[in-house]
């Protein structure tokens, strides 16, 4: 599975972005997907995840209630809708794949990775 991030911009505090993860490789429906962020001088941390099927999912408290992750696994796509965005969103953002049937949220987890959107949110 190789994947490609795409959909960051500039935007201002309240408005939306969609950020999209394609996959290619046969085995994606097998996968789950997270997004991670990264901003400048932190750490890489879990921004949401989705389980294969879809119906696992998993918010850091930060984003729960304006962001939305979800997947189509006949398009081989993962979207992250992010609502109401705020200056603290602002990080490069990365979709990764992890070949587990479960709902991992630990970085180490994820062995395939996307190579990036930058989000930036002005105020």
């Amino acid at each position: 599975v190789q994947l490609q991030a795409s959909g960051g911009g500039l935007v201002q505090a309240g408005d939306s972005l969609r950020l999209s993860c394609e996959a290619s490789g046969r085995s994606f429906a097998n996968y789950a997907v997270a997004w991670f962020r990264q901003a400048p001088g932190k750490e890489r941390d879990v921004v949401c995840a989705i389980s294969w099927s879809g119906i696992g999912i998993y918010y850091t408290d930060s984003v729960k209630g304006r962001f939305t992750v979800s997947r189509d696994n006949t398009k081989r796509t993962v979207w992250l809708q992010m609502n109401d965005l705020k200056p603290e969103d602002t990080a490069v953002y990365y979709c990764a794949a992890a070949n587990d049937y479960g709902l991992p949220i630990i970085r180490s987890r994820y062995t395939k990775w996307g190579q990036g959107t930058l989000v930036t949110v002005s105020s």
